[in-house]
């Protein structure tokens, strides 16, 4: 059984996902394994909140170059978990 850090990998820092912040939607890469429920329920053990929504998009891995030898980086899964009005926010994405 995995647990809530083998799901949750790392936070994903843009400007988007920043702006996103602000609205209570944050981004995560996570697991490749990992389905909705599973992210929704390490969210809400990890940081001790309310999620109302998960999206989860798998992301390709891109075709890289260097020289003759051709190779493809590694595909990964990032999910937007969208909290409850009334859910606290993150702590960890107040100070950046």
């Amino acid at each position: 059984m995995k647990t809530p850090y083998d799901i949750i990998l790392q936070p994903v820092i843009t400007e988007r996902s920043m702006d996103d912040a602000a609205k209570k939607r944050y981004t995560f890469k996570v697991a490749v394994d990992a389905n909705k429920t599973q992210v929704k329920d390490a969210v809400e053990e990890i940081f001790g909140v309310e999620v109302e929504k998960v999206n989860i998009m798998n992301v390709k891995g891109k075709m890289k170059r260097m020289g003759r030898n051709v190779g493809r980086t590694a595909a990964s899964k990032k999910a937007i978990v969208i909290l409850t009005e009334k859910s606290k926010e993150i702590e960890f994405f107040q100070g950046l």
